[in-house]
């Protein structure tokens, strides 16, 4: 069963720190931004060691940390995944790895990878930077 498309189309500019979403449907151009709650990934500086027989032993400390941080994200795509909805086509861009992850995590929501049309590169950016890049991406007039 296929899920019927909506007739749009959408950029999606990503960091860890937010998303922003440019939706052009029948020549209109629509933005939103949502905000993520995921902490900033600052280096763990609480490391913990123990001595034991064998040589000094780590508490395990940063793997936690770590292990939170991805849930933290996996929620935050699970948010941007659902906010997508079901458009035509999808291009994703934008700093740093969230880009890819989300592409990732979209692969488990059926129907939604092969939307994705591109997967791009891409500097910070003010919103309207990011309107005038979606929309040349899918050759909408200015």
């Amino acid at each position: 069963m296929h899920e019927q498309t909506n007739g749009q189309q959408l950029g999606i500019w990503i960091d860890h720190r937010k998303t922003v979403f440019v939706a052009i449907k029948e020549g209109q151009v629509t933005f939103t931004t949502f905000d993520s709650s995921v902490p900033p990934h600052g280096r763990y500086a609480h490391a913990t060691a123990y001595a034991t027989p064998n040589g000094t032993q780590s508490g395990g400390g940063e793997k936690k940390y770590e292990e939170r941080n991805r849930h933290e994200l996996e929620r935050y795509y699970d948010e941007v995944i659902k906010r997508t909805g079901m458009p035509e086509a999808i291009y994703i861009f934008g700093p740093g790895e969230a880009k890819t992850e989300l592409k990732s995590r979209m692969k488990l929501t059926h129907g939604l990878a092969e939307k994705i049309v591109a997967v791009e590169a891409a500097d910070e950016a003010t919103d309207p930077q990011i309107v005038a890049k979606v929309k040349a991406h899918f050759g909408v007039a200015r």
